[in-house]
């Protein structure tokens, strides 16, 4: 494991921890790879909208289109990325609005255990609600104080540093409020259903009771 270069004490176990260190297995990664499954979507702001649907409170859905949704009280967060593929970037600055501002604005219902969040082309990651509600989950459009380009996500991905980043898709265009447990893309093609980076819990296989719906 990596020398600690920070921290920031937080909720407990791993998921409210700043910890600017390497998880299991890890390796630092200076720069930043370009990953991600599929082509670069075309960002067209006059056809973009993020929407809230699925089990909300009021059982009505929400949407913002991207004037609207940029107007959105704006936050920075130091956080970590780790990659499944074991490179992690460490300390970086994100912004963007916090992923309990969505939560304030459109509530989900009392029922709600998981949300699904969607991206282009249908692509789809499952988090558990308090993951989603984590004090340092951010819908970013910036990194280091720039905007994002597309290959990294512009106009929007997610970012929740406790998990492995592919929890956090790129090109995210909504979420959807589940009272029940259901696998995202790469859930469902083998990937740990939590993927916690602390636990190491990169793949299906890895998975203990109660880990997935599943089981």
């Amino acid at each position: 494991m990596g020398q600690p270069v920070g921290n920031e004490s937080g909720e407990g176990g791993s998921q409210g921890a700043q910890r600017f260190e390497l998880p299991p297995g890890q390796r630092l990664q200076r720069g930043w790879p370009v990953t991600h499954y599929g082509p670069v979507p075309k960002f067209r702001p006059e056809r973009w909208e993020f929407r809230v649907f699925g089990a909300t409170a009021d059982g009505d859905k929400r949407g913002w289109n991207h004037e609207e949704f940029t107007a959105l009280p704006y936050t920075t967060v130091v956080a970590d990325l780790h990659c499944v593929t074991k490179f992690s970037m460490l300390g970086s600055e994100w912004g963007g609005v916090p992923a309990g501002t969505i939560l304030d604005l459109a509530p989900p219902a009392p029922a709600v255990t998981h949300v699904m969040v969607w991206a282009e082309y249908g692509f789809s990651s499952n988090l558990r609600l308090s993951d989603f509600a984590a004090e340092r989950t951010l819908f970013a459009t910036h990194k280091d104080g720039e905007l994002l380009t597309a290959e990294h996500g512009f106009p929007l991905r997610l970012v929740v540093p406790h998990l492995y980043a592919w929890k956090g898709p790129k090109w995210v265009r909504g979420i959807e409020y589940m009272t029940a447990d259901r696998r995202g893309f790469w859930e469902e093609r083998g990937y740990h259903n939590i993927g916690d980076p602390w636990r190491e819990q990169r793949y299906s296989y890895q998975e203990e009771p109660g880990d997935g719906p599943d089981l």
